[in-house]
């Protein structure tokens, strides 16, 4: 029989790093190691009642388990809009610049495929969301990793870009509040972007996930006048939510440019749910006092209990940090991030996220999940003090 070899594209991507750990803790857990894990940004807080309540009732309908329209249902669009009027003080034409999303993670590979050819330049951040480089490879663009860097509040150094060759840049890949060091955005920050977008037709792609947690100030770069011309926003109800498993996100911009992601879409997946997208209405329209109470507050009581953890390491982290982690820089006394990751998940059984899988930007710091229980913090920082000397 003649081998079967995978396409090459394989060969420019590996297993995402949480796959490979993931499988490692569940064989030390078989083991009863019962690791405690601080690594992957999954909010084990429920949604609201009344979100959960709508799933229930509308999943009752007999007529609403078919087949949905790509664009999802007007109600949704309508609640998105809303939500982004409200939240950000930004308008959008809920019928034709916004698009619903099976997750913003999946965004991602939409807008990679409706706006990059194979050699086409994506400028991507280091540190950064893995997921930017390795759609990025998948769909054949030839990467320009761009450092942010701690001495300049994490934010793209636009000067040395602009003396870089971007003639063949197409988009660039932006996310503030950042993961993974936590830096807030800013009108400011935004205004360059946009201004560098439209000076050299690059396509900013702005991931936003992060905008509701620990920030009292939600922004989206699409406040920015113009901004709709050439930028994109993803968002998510993940974080914001308590929906990381719904899988409910959406896409912003200019009606041209949601109707090439929508051509990519429509091809790609057969809609959302119908039950799902009338409880992410019914979510949309969440309080600022349920917000209030069961994120803002209870991230803030956690990530007491993170930067407890932090100073136990020794690490350096700043308190103005957003969103839901801790990114902390490692002591020279080890020589990766990767060696006091696995010296903390093999003695303590505590699982960290070692900097390094975010780019080499990334190496000499590590990265505390805020998505766990206060108890279960509080017994990992006791695990930790008793290995770390």
């Amino acid at each position: 029989m003649k081998a079967i070899i995978p396409a090459d594209r394989l060969n420019t991507v590996n297993e995402y790093y949480f796959s490979i750990k993931l499988k490692e803790i569940a064989e030390m857990n078989a083991q009863g190691k019962n690791v405690i894990s601080l690594g992957i940004g999954s909010p084990d807080l429920p949604p609201s009642d009344e979100t959960i309540g709508t799933l229930a009732n509308s999943a009752k309908d007999p007529n609403a388990h078919g087949y949905q329209s790509h664009v999802g249902i007007p109600e949704l669009r309508k609640a998105f809009a809303a939500w982004y009027r409200n939240l950000y003080g930004v308008s959008l034409d809920p019928a034709k610049e916004i698009q619903p999303l099976i997750g913003s993670k999946e965004g991602i590979l939409h807008i990679s495929l409706a706006f990059l050819n194979p050699g086409d330049g994506v400028l991507v951040p280091n540190p950064g969301y893995p997921t930017y480089t390795s759609v990025s490879r998948l769909v054949g663009a030839e990467i320009y990793n761009y450092d942010l860097d701690e001495n300049n509040s994490w934010q793209p150094d636009l000067e040395a870009l602009e003396k870089m060759d971007l003639s063949k840049i197409k988009l660039m890949w932006v996310n503030y509040p950042n993961m993974p060091t936590g830096a807030n955005g800013s009108l400011d920050l935004f205004e360059k972007l946009v201004a560098f977008g439209k000076k050299y037709g690059i396509i900013i792609a702005h991931d936003n996930p992060y905008s509701m947690i620990l920030n009292e100030e939600p922004l989206s770069i699409l406040k920015v006048e113009g901004a709709k011309d050439i930028c994109i926003e993803l968002n998510s109800m993940s974080k914001s939510h308590n929906m990381p498993g719904w899988r409910l996100g959406m896409a912003a911009s200019n009606a041209q440019f949601i109707q090439w992601i929508l051509k990519v879409l429509s091809n790609i997946e057969s809609g959302i749910f119908k039950p799902m997208q009338a409880a992410a209405v019914t979510a949309l329209h969440n309080s600022k006092e349920w917000h209030h109470e069961n994120n803002i507050e209870v991230y803030a009581k956690r990530r007491t209990y993170a930067g407890e953890i932090m100073d136990t390491l020794d690490c350096v982290y700043d308190k103005n940090q957003v969103g839901m982690f801790l990114w902390g820089k490692i002591p020279d006394t080890y020589n990766s991030s990767e060696e006091l990751a696995d010296k903390i998940l093999y003695d303590a059984h505590v699982f960290l996220t070692p900097g390094f899988i975010f780019g080499s930007k990334g190496e000499r710091y590590i990265r505390i999940s805020l998505c766990c229980n206060e108890t279960m913090l509080q017994q990992a920082l006791e695990r930790i003090k008793k290995v770390i000397r």
